[in-house]
């Protein structure tokens, strides 16, 4: 997508704090971020949320998620992480491009709102 923000940044276009890349998949800094370490992870391949997943594009979510605990390795938190998707305007996606947060650095709250 053209306007996609996540796209631009994954093609260099917007500048990111990047943590972690491969061909496949590519995580960085939240710019706002809800927790000591705040990164989202993000497939290349644009899929605008987890509603849109489908066979055509699982391999690219698979890597996604294998991707998770080599960044929260990266990352040092080897005590635990969360990790978060969150899906259409009510489930609180801001961007339409499907990725998932990991959010640790200090214990979180059981509370999830």
């Amino acid at each position: 997508m053209n306007d996609c923000i996540f796209c631009k940044i994954i093609k260099g276009e917007i500048p990111s704090k990047k943590v972690y890349e491969d061909d496949s998949v590519c995580a960085f800094h939240d710019i706002n971020p809800n927790a000591p370490v705040h990164v989202l992870v993000v497939p290349k391949t644009h899929i605008p949320s987890m509603n849109a997943v489908d066979e055509s594009n699982i391999d690219a979510v698979s890597k996604v998620l294998l991707a998770i605990p080599k960044v929260a390795s990266t990352l040092g938190l080897s005590n635990g992480y969360r990790v978060i998707n969150n899906c259409g305007e009510d489930g609180g996606q801001t961007v339409p491009h499907i990725h998932f947060h990991i959010l640790g650095g200090r214990k979180l709250s059981v509370k999830l709102n």
